[in-house]
């Protein structure tokens, strides 16, 4: 049986930086993986740019880290976003700032991060094995002694490093496969849902598509309770879909529709779109009726023009049973009114999201209340790491997610090294 100091399971961005950590502590290291591609969820990222972390101050990076966010303290402490920064930058790859502290190489290209992440660990000489499909792993008086693989090999290590991802984006390999292994070594496996993931409607212009393919830029998107009150809100863009919402907005949404449609256990969670987030529902209703005064005899579908995307405008006009062919001189104030209460908070109804698989992010995953959170080795069983989104950690999409891999993925690997060689 084959020996290593470190064995990590999965190639993902966290199971590589791992890797890369593991090697510099010296230790003899191999990465496996059961595709025959390393790096492909990485490779996707940001859109295919890879949005390799954000450079927002530590109190506002754990803000955008909804699940578990202050667990992240500790791994930050070892291998933070500016420590994200410096090693690539490191390793010759200039990165650039964009809106809201994304951080991205100046190329715009996630392949070059996957390459360069690629050519490290093999200059610090991990043994890679693609097509190596882990089936379990080996416990023995409660310590991680090895992993077995499907082809009848067993593989003896000191230390084990779990980054084998979440449910999400099941292509690039994320198919759940270390939850099993987690629960055989003792672990609490917290339900999994799908985040960052595009929400579902019930609403009527859903059936006739009247709004599908609509883009919103800079609304401000909020889920509510059924009582009315305000759960969450996020400012962003969105677009309609033949489904309901998808977009940044909807995407951070979309977590708290699912815990809500669960915990008050109702059909639909309602939301609301203000159009105009730096405006009140007064002041629009003042704009609209200073322009239908400036053009009293035009309707008010032409005076209206381009306050707000048309499409929209004919939806509100439809649904408020206001009659846009009027002449502004004979609308009543009524109409305004309504046209004004809709474009400040536009009612919803979400009935749900898609699938985790069709989600970015996974929620849920190995209890962080289980996991030593500076060096994250398990309670449970002595020789067992985890990083990654096996863990249940996630963050808004934005480089948050990608910057919890990195980090827990460093730490994990810089520990397990550290044990191994002890």
């Amino acid at each position: 049986m084959d020996n290593y100091d470190v064995i990590i399971v999965g190639g993902g961005p966290s199971g590589l930086m791992a890797s890369v950590a593991a090697a510099q502590q010296g230790a003899h290291v191999l990465l496996l993986d059961k595709g025959n591609k390393l790096g492909r969820k990485l490779a996707i990222s940001g859109g295919g740019r890879c949005n390799v972390t954000n450079r927002m101050e530590r109190k506002q990076l754990i803000e955008n880290i909804p699940g578990n966010g202050r667990f992240m303290h500790s791994p930050f402490a070892v291998f933070d976003n500016e420590s994200i920064i410096a090693f690539f930058e490191g390793l010759g790859i200039r990165l650039k700032e964009e809106d809201r502290g994304r951080m991205f190489p100046v190329n715009d290209k996630a392949q070059t991060v996957v390459d360069t992440l690629l050519a490290q660990i093999r200059k610090l000489d991990v043994t890679i094995r693609t097509n190596a499909r882990v089936a379990d792993i080996i416990v023995e008086d409660g310590q991680v002694v090895g992993v077995a693989l499907e082809d009848g090999q067993r593989l003896g290590t000191k230390a084990l490093i779990i980054a084998t991802g979440g449910k999400s984006v099941p292509h690039t390999g994320s198919t759940g496969d270390g939850y099993p292994w987690a629960k055989k070594a003792g672990h609490t496996i917290t339900e999994l849902y799908p985040t960052e993931v595009p929400i579902t409607l019930a609403d009527p212009f859903i059936g006739d598509q009247s709004l599908q393919g609509l883009s919103l830029r800079g609304i401000e998107l909020a889920v509510l309770r059924p009582n009315g009150k305000k759960i969450i809100r996020h400012e962003g863009d969105m677009i309609f879909t033949h489904f309901g919402i998808s977009g940044p907005a909807a995407l951070r949404c979309s977590q708290f529709v699912v815990k809500a449609l669960k915990k008050f256990k109702t059909p639909t969670i309602p939301m609301t779109i203000k159009l105009f987030p730096e405006q009140s529902a007064e002041s629009l209703f003042q704009a609209l009726v200073k322009r239908a005064k400036a053009e009293p005899k035009k309707t008010l579908k032409t005076a209206l023009k381009g306050m707000a995307p048309e499409r929209l405008l004919l939806y509100l006009y439809q649904s408020l049973e206001i009659d846009s062919s009027e002449m502004c001189a004979n609308t009543p104030h009524d109409a305004f009114r309504k046209l004004a209460s809709a474009l400040d908070a536009l009612p919803l109804h979400a009935n749900g999201t898609l699938s985790i698989e069709k989600a970015f992010v996974t929620g849920g995953g190995v209890s962080i209340k289980e996991i030593e959170p500076k060096t994250m080795h398990s309670k449970k069983t002595t020789g067992l790491y985890f990083c990654g989104e096996v863990l249940d950690i996630h963050g808004y999409t934005g480089g948050f997610n990608i910057t919890c891999a990195f980090s827990t993925g460093y730490t994990a690997g810089q520990s397990a090294a550290l044990f191994a060689n002890k």
